[in-house]
């Protein structure tokens, strides 16, 4: 190969056909796959496979995209998605989602990993597509038939870290210098001597997914653990690179950080100092909904638990401001509403918060399924953009466990002893099931069938009311306003009062495990009542809730029940 300068050596070989398998001979020693490979059929420690991006018969052209503000993410995990654990299995699955209201399908982390079972965030190969996954075109195949259906397909990807097993990026340059070490190992050199092509090689990352594969759009995984110290920030340029990449292509993409804190680096614009993302995972309004229902207050939850946690997360989005432990409680004259509630991404659940728990329960098992509807109604209908986790829309049972594939025993038995270091600020009682176990991995697929009859399906029929009234009403919507006119929040009972044009709701919501009762404050007429999920036909155990409500009326509402109501007057009464 010929020195091209800056680090790059090409050379250019006749009769090298698609399907062409091929490796790198380092310095007359070392075999290693391409460091910027596209696919390795044979895992990690095999040869790169020459993939066709172009013949592939797409037909989206006519897809555009959808706005952010319209949005309701599905976060999946590939292998457990299905029995088959495939990107072909999820194809037929797509129909229904869209039926039900999903328009935004995030998979979990898709490149290349160790083995064939992980979580994903242990990628070695961030352009290769992982082979167990499927090939290139059955991904090509998954984005076709989404943008048919009206729904968008996001990406999460790593660029914080890669995995330790089968990384061989340091034996073609400077990418991970051991003299800056991050949470995960060595931080990506992004603001060390020789970074450019370091940087380049993960802008040029990104780009490869949305043009070869017309994704429509990246969660950033971990985006504070990106140490840089350039006078511009690396997060800078790829939000920038990527809105020069839709403007020249006509089609909406966004870019969504992934981050535990808040700091301005996330959504302020460049002229503030900030990287200019589409939105963020707010953290914040989870720990603030699941530290209510649940009562835990260990880990992340320690500082979290007062319902004035969430109506605060509600009302302004941020809770606490800044990063580790330098974040502080928001101060009662600072304000963050000129964040537009498009930009912020709330859920009850997602992988994390499942996954890493010592028995990755979910909030069904935790503290049942009232509570977990409960929970569903605030996101739902929340000012923000909801993220559902795979399952959750019909009280999924099996468990979300964390599961590795090592073929290292010395990382196998660290894997193990740092799960245990991350469940020490939890005390949890329970022994963590052993990631390598092929059987963590089986028990945390779906059960679809649970979805189809009896509690399941009365509870997606839950889920499926709550998506319709955010989707038809706009006093739901996500956008620049939160529409909350005011809420107040009373020991266990949250009361939400919303108004959009003539349009007047009420959300009501009680988390506690006990009936309370509580009066009715809204003047000027009846509220009527559209939707309770203690109903007999969302799988609860019966309304106490009247029909209609006045100002004055004094009336009990159950354990984690939510209920909403329209004001009579100026809204014809949905069905359902």
């Amino acid at each position: 190969m010929d020195q091209a300068g800056d680090g790059y050596w090409t050379c250019t070989a006749d009769g090298l056909d698609p399907g062409t398998t091929y490796k790198y001979e380092l310095d007359g020693k070392d075999s290693k796959p391409d460091p910027a490979s596209h696919y390795q059929p044979d895992g990690i420690f095999g040869a790169s496979e020459i993939i066709d991006h172009e013949s592939f018969k797409w037909t989206d052209r006519s897809w555009r995209g959808l706005d952010l503000k319209d949005l309701v993410f599905y976060e999946l995990h590939v292998g457990t998605f299905t029995p088959e654990g495939t990107l072909k299995a999820i194809v037929p699955r797509i129909r229904e989602l869209a039926e039900f209201g999903i328009n935004a399908v995030e998979l979990m982390p898709i490149t290349q990993f160790p083995g064939v079972r992980n979580w994903g965030y242990d990628g070695v190969f961030p352009f290769a597509l992982h082979n167990s996954y499927g090939r290139p075109d059955d991904l090509r195949v998954l984005v076709n038939e989404c943008h048919n259906r009206g729904v968008a397909l996001f990406v999460d990807s790593v660029y914080n870290h890669l995995g330790p097993e089968g990384n061989c990026l340091n034996s073609y340059g400077p990418y991970f210098p051991d003299t800056n070490m991050g949470l995960w190992g060595a931080n990506v050199n992004l603001d060390g001597p020789q970074n450019s092509g370091v940087r380049n090689y993960f802008l040029e990352n990104a780009l490869h997914w949305l043009s070869h594969y017309h994704i429509d759009g990246i969660r950033l995984d971990a985006v504070l653990a990106m140490h840089d110290t350039s006078p511009r920030h690396f997060l800078l340029d790829l939000n920038e690179q990527v809105q020069t990449f839709k403007e020249n292509v006509g089609r909406k993409i966004y870019v969504i950080a992934e981050s535990g804190f808040n700091v301005p680096i996330i959504l302020d614009p460049a002229e503030r100092g900030g990287c200019k993302f589409d939105a963020q995972w707010l953290e914040d309004f989870q720990h603030a909904l699941f530290a209510l229902i649940t009562g835990e207050r260990e880990g992340y939850y320690q500082k979290y638990g007062s319902i004035n946690d969430l109506s605060e997360a509600l009302t302004e989005g941020y809770v606490y401001i800044g990063e580790g432990q330098e974040s502080k409680r928001s101060p009662p004259d600072a304000s963050y509403r000129w964040i537009p509630t498009s930009k912020l991404v709330v859920f009850a659940q997602n992988h994390d918060q499942i996954g890493n728990r010592v028995q990755g329960d979910r909030l069904t098992q935790i503290s049942g399924i009232e509570a977990a509807k409960l929970a569903a109604g605030i996101v739902v209908l929340s000012p923000y953009v909801p993220l559902l986790f795979m399952g959750e829309e019909y009280g999924e049972t099996a468990p979300f466990q964390f599961f590795t594939d090592y073929q290292s025993k010395e990382l196998v038995d660290d894997v193990r002893a740092g799960r245990k270091k991350e469940f020490a600020n939890f005390h949890w009682a329970n022994e963590a099931p052993d990631p390598q176990n092929p059987e963590t991995f089986k028990r945390s697929k779906l059960d679809w069938q649970q979805r189809y009859s009896g509690q399941g399906q009365k509870i997606a029929a839950y889920y499926h009311n709550i998506l319709r009234l955010k989707k038809e009403h706009p006093i739901f919507h996500a956008d620049t306003d939160r529409k909350i006119k005011h809420i107040t929040a009373k020991t266990s009972v949250l009361f939400i009062h919303k108004q959009y044009s003539t349009t007047q709701a009420a959300i009501i919501a009680n988390f506690s495990k006990k009936p309370v009762t509580y009066t009715f404050p809204l003047e000027g007429g009846n509220y009527a009542k559209i939707l309770d999920s203690a109903s007999f036909d969302w799988a609860g155990p019966g309304s106490t809730l009247p029909t209609l409500a006045a100002k004055g009326d004094d009336h009990q509402i159950g354990s984690f029940n939510l209920a909403v109501y329209f004001k009579e007057s100026t809204e014809e009464k949905p069905d359902g």
